[in-house]
């Protein structure tokens, strides 16, 4: 077991939150599935699960989208 530092959490497209955390030790990060989302048909997403980067649906941050759609 290793001590490892929050460095935030995200929400993807299929409604899991997905926590990062970085390990002190080594400064790998490790992503965990915290919460399964209700509609999430991944078998992938398991809770308190490590995922893998090419797992993950990440969908921008709220804002972004309408930054780039939208330019003034």
């Amino acid at each position: 077991m290793s001590l490892v530092r929050l460095l935030g959490f995200t929400t993807l497209a299929c409604g899991c939150v997905v926590g990062r955390y970085r390990d002190v030790g080594t400064s790998r990060e490790v992503v965990y599935v915290e919460e399964k989302g209700q509609s999430c048909g991944s078998h992938g997403h398991r809770r308190n699960h490590t995922i893998t980067a090419e797992r993950l649906a990440v969908t921008p941050p709220v804002g972004v989208v309408t930054l780039i759609s939208n330019p003034s």
